[in-house]
């Protein structure tokens, strides 16, 4: 198991690495400033030993050289505090370009992943790997780069002036520092599991209140309050002890490196007045071997903490990266053609298609669509109609079989213009945050005031959008706002009446809507269904009536087919179906 984490998180690092080559002149500079930094750092110790030596005795001093030394001091501190502000620019502009392109391939690999993913996931869960783990994975990433590059430097540098002093002082160094870094290690090892399993958890909790929020109407007409807190209870606790055992691992880190810390000080302490009471050593270099010292020590507990805030931040990277890496959608082949002037024939060929392998759905569909035919799909819950619609719009492809649109299969057309040839108005309504007048024309940008006012009239939202407090400019928020389901059914028809495409996908698209408008709407729909093929899946089937063809789904298979007449008259199922809805 251990080899197994360590092996992922060897190839994050090596997925982080690649993105910080893209930024290479900003980590170039950072660690040359970082080595300027410690340089000049290093080099203020000698300063002050020489100023110590400078302090001959009682009456002996020699200010002139202590001036001088002192105007070198200034400098040096001047030049350092420069050096470390543009480093730390550079790692922010690094970190955060950084993270700008991970959230960017996040969202883009979103866009194109199959909807099977989101179906399978929560999606409180998707959003926090792309908000929660990237903001971890960067904090992490800007301790790091602030902290390890000159931490780094700063320990091989010390080491370097040290033996310049004495070697074999430093020697006694040298062999205590195993010690910490033995330590640091140790601790580190068990903190990655412990900070995947709390970004893991975080993510569960996210995805909880996410659903929560979304469903609060629902969750308390049917008083479920009590046990969505004992569920979120149980996931708090559960994050809680991921979290303490995390910080209790990271938090040990800094006292241990700084007990092997202090027996290098007082090793360096011991031995170094040792050589200056036998004058192998003066005063102001035992000072300057205690400052370098402390200098020495001091990025170990740096570095400790760098590394613990490490292990979180790779384990949220590595989350970010298997979002990233998921397999997307089956890529269109390089030369897909583009469905244009479509007559709307549309043809299903021995299709099979399943959700899930080993569970039989559509099975053996055949059907056949002249140009301007309206087609309604009706049958009990579950027989697959929505499922048929998936597969038109190629939100899923078929297991077997083909479906042709104008006689070009599917596959071998883009989704964009298969997509475009359709107008797809559903049941679950979608309005995005913005003005009236940006949600009607989601899929016709261009569109004058004077057409979008048309396709309001038609379809009978035009009063209620000039009630609102700014017509047509009024913002919403997410997903309609304060709008009654049935107004958000509206704009959404509107948008499809504004567009205006070949071909019509209405998944019970007046289920929100009162009687009396929703028969001014299917006056309006006959109009614009007009010399259009179109697809209409519906419960109440006094809507379908006018449908030139009917189909009967039951299982995934048509057990009937023909108008409405033919089909009452056949007496079977559709006949007992539409009789159980008029029979009270």
């Amino acid at each position: 198991m251990a080899g197994q984490m360590d092996s992922k998180q060897r190839q994050t690092l090596l997925k982080v690495l690649r993105y910080m080559k893209r930024y290479w002149f900003f980590l170039g500079l950072s660690v040359l400033l970082a080595a300027l930094t410690v340089a000049s750092t290093l080099y203020l110790p000698l300063l002050t030993g020489d100023v110590v030596d400078c302090l001959l005795g009682a009456g002996k001093v020699d200010f002139t050289q202590i001036f001088s030394i002192l105007k070198k001091m200034g400098i040096l501190i001047a030049v350092t505090a420069l050096a470390q502000w543009v480093m730390n620019v550079c790692n922010n502009k690094m970190t955060y370009q950084i993270v700008r392109d991970i959230r960017n391939e996040a969202f883009a690999k979103i866009e194109i992943l199959p909807l099977k993913y989101i179906d399978a996931h929560a999606h409180g869960e998707i959003v926090s790997r792309v908000i929660a783990d990237v903001d971890q994975f960067a904090d992490g990433l800007l301790m790091g780069f602030t902290q390890l590059f000159t931490g780094v430097i700063t320990i091989l540098g010390t080491i370097g002036f040290m033996l310049s002093v004495n070697v074999g002082i430093t020697l006694v160094v040298l062999v205590v520092t195993p010690v910490s870094l033995f330590v640091a290690s140790f601790i580190a090892k068990r903190t990655f599991t412990m900070f995947k399993l709390q970004s893991e958890t975080r993510g569960e909790q996210t995805a909880l209140i996410d659903e929560m929020i979304g469903n609060q109407k629902v969750v308390q007409a049917f008083s479920h309050e009590d046990e969505a807190l004992e569920q979120f209870d149980r996931i708090n606790e559960r994050l809680q002890k991921y979290s303490l055992q995390a910080i209790f691992f990271s938090s040990i880190t800094n006292p241990a490196t700084r007990f092997v810390n202090s027996l290098v000080y007082t090793g360096v302490g011991v031995t170094g007045a040792l050589a200056a009471i036998s004058g192998r050593l003066s005063v102001g270099q035992l000072s300057c071997f205690l400052s370098y010292a402390n200098q020495y020590t001091k990025p170990f507990n740096e570095i400790s903490g760098v590394v613990t805030e490490l292990q979180n931040a790779i384990a949220c990277a590595g989350r970010v990266f298997e979002l990233i890496g998921e397999e997307p959608q089956v890529p269109e082949p390089q030369d897909a053609a583009v469905l244009s002037k479509v007559q709307g024939k549309v043809a299903l060929s021995d299709v099979f298609f399943s959700y899930e392998p080993g569970q039989r759905l559509i099975e053996n569909f055949n059907l056949t669509v002249k140009p301007g035919q309206r087609v309604a799909i009706v049958g009990p819950t579950g027989c697959g109609k929505t499922t048929v619609i998936n597969l038109l719009m190629r939100f899923y492809d078929v297991t077997a079989g083909c479906i042709r649109v104008d006689g070009n299969d599917i596959r071998m057309l883009t989704r964009k213009s298969l997509r475009a040839g359709y107008g797809m108005v559903l049941q679950e309504t979608w309005l995005r945050s913005g003005t009236i007048r940006d949600n009607i024309t989601v899929g016709k940008p261009d569109a004058s005031e004077e057409e979008v006012v048309a396709a309001a009239k038609a379809c009978h939202a035009h009063s209620f959008i000039m009630r609102l407090p700014d017509g047509y400019n009024t913002v919403i928020g997410e997903d309609g706002g304060s709008l009654s389901q049935g107004q958000k059914q509206l704009l959404c028809i509107t948008r499809i009446m504004l567009c205006r495409p070949p071909m019509l996908i209405l998944d019970e698209a007046t289920s929100s809507i009162d009687t009396r408008t929703e028969i001014k709407i299917q006056n309006a729909f006959a109009k614009l269904m007009e010399g259009r093929t179109s697809f209409i899946v519906a419960h109440r089937l006094s809507t379908i009536r006018n449908a030139d063809t009917i189909l009967v789904m039951k299982d995934g298979h048509i057990i009937e087919q023909g108008s409405h007449e033919t089909l009452l008259a056949a007496g079977g199922f559709y006949a007992n179906l539409y009789n159980s809805q008029y029979s009270c």
